[in-house]
């Protein structure tokens, strides 16, 4: 008879362990120990050995992995060429963002033959076809199975071979052989473990939701991650009808790629030329600037300074880290002499999404010391380049992308690093500019 013992768990590793914990031994994290029951059987383990033999690297046989479009050119870029099949991906997101309805209408246009199946353990068949309604979608391909038990789920994946799997959410299926309640780290690893197997042998590409934690972190082991063959972050401000598929990690293509969508009436809709989403509204003169990808995104900054009434002064950033703000405003007052010390500055990115490419330094740094001098920046400038601690404005990659992006879009003055002008091949239709520190910089748009 299995008997049950107590056990605690890390959350963030899945550490075990017989006695509390407040710093996991393993990562190190603390506060992420919490109990649960599991179950232990007296029955000893087989002596019985299966025989394996390791295959030479040279003998495997190299296959081609079969690709199924996902209807959205955006999220296919990103996956690099679409679902490969017999793949687990997972897609992360807050809640509300808009992971099921971009899920329910790929589920409408992922090519080839085959059922899709929709396994819901958050939601009804009624919520869901309403949803489906509200998107025009009337697909009898599309199957729904409101169930939680992985034992389930398991049997009917068996019996209808389907093109594609949805689990909604990973949180929410449970098995009966593990004694912690669903949504458990234990729970949680088991199952992820039970999908992949299910979906290698069969080649059934699934797709798997997983909620987020308040860090923006995969809820439940950090081993998830580790587990499937492609992660995707759906993120976005609540408020703003922008949404980025971001790629973390991605087993068949490159990562840190991204897609853009909209949110409208309709469901999730491609942006083929955010760029120019992103701008289209500037008014004043202002400094922009390039991320990196495949697809190059030009991005407005906005900065306000003032001077700071509280004797200490802030530093607000949104749609960027707020150290790499506070660390880019010393740099600019260490290395030009603006006393930005008693001044509160402001940052934003336009659009209401987040930012963690170096190559926008350069162009905070300009916002910030037009918004100081009150001088505004040329309207068609565009600035690249990473700063560093002693003010140099380093090189960044993909450059010929960056500038080819800026020309189509009428921009006529782009400043860079030197060291990446000097690699420079091609004529482009751009008052070119390369810079080896921020202060020569702003002596060239006379900030200075």
């Amino acid at each position: 008879m299995p008997k049950q013992t107590t056990i605690f768990v890390c959350s963030n590793c899945g550490q075990e362990s017989s006695k509390w914990f407040g710093k996991c031994p393993c990562c190190n994290e603390w506060n992420t120990c919490y109990e649960e029951k599991a179950i232990t059987s007296k029955i000893g383990k087989s002596n019985i050995r299966k025989e394996v033999e390791p295959t030479p690297l040279t003998k495997v046989e190299k296959g081609l992995s079969t690709r199924i479009s996902t209807g959205f050119d955006e999220l296919d870029r990103v996956l690099g060429g679409g679902l490969v099949k017999g793949s687990l991906t997972l897609l992360g997101g807050e809640p509300g963002i808009g992971k099921s309805t971009l899920i329910l209408q790929l589920s409408n246009k992922i090519k080839g033959e085959g059922k899709v199946l929709y396994v819901s353990g958050e939601e009804s068949a009624e919520q869901i076809k309403i949803r489906a309604d509200r998107l025009g979608i009337n697909n009898e391909n599309i199957l729904f199975l409101g169930e939680t038990d992985i034992d389930v789920i398991e049997d009917v994946i068996n019996k209808l071979n389907p093109k594609l799997v949805i689990i909604d959410s990973i949180q929410t299926m449970y098995s009966e052989e593990i004694g912690s309640a669903a949504g458990s780290v234990s729970q949680v690893r088991e199952i992820t473990n039970r999908i992949m197997k299910n979906c290698k042998q069969n080649q059934v590409t699934t797709i798997i939701i997983g909620h987020v934690t308040k860090d923006g972190n995969i809820a439940g082991p950090r081993v998830l991650e580790h587990m499937v063959d492609t992660v995707l972050y759906l993120e976005g401000e609540r408020y703003f009808s922008y949404r980025i598929v971001r790629g973390v990690k991605n087993r068949f293509g490159s990562t840190n790629e991204l897609g853009m969508f909209e949110m409208q009436e309709k469901g999730m809709v491609e942006i083929d030329n955010p760029s120019s989403v992103l701008i289209s509204e500037r008014s004043e003169k202002k400094a922009g600037s390039v991320i990196e990808g495949t697809k190059p995104l030009l991005i407005e900054i906005q900065s306000l300074t003032t001077p700071s009434i509280f004797g200490m002064a802030r530093r607000t950033a949104n749609g960027i880290d707020y150290n790499r703000l506070t660390l880019l405003i010393a740099v600019l007052e260490k290395y030009t002499g603006l006393p930005l010390g008693s001044q509160d500055v402001y940052l934003n990115i336009v659009g209401g999404i987040k930012i963690n490419e170096p190559a926008l330094d350069l162009g905070i740094i300009l916002s910030a010391a037009s918004s100081y001098k009150n001088m505004p920046l040329p309207l068609e400038l565009v600035a690249i380049g990473e700063v560093g601690l002693t003010g140099e404005v380093r090189n960044v990659n993909m450059i010929e992308k960056r500038l080819r992006e800026a020309e189509k879009l009428g921009f006529k003055t782009c400043i860079i690093p030197e060291s990446n002008k000097k690699t420079l091949k091609d004529n482009y239709k751009l008052d070119i500019i390369g810079v080896k520190n921020i202060l020569e910089t702003m002596k060239i748009l006379g900030l200075k």
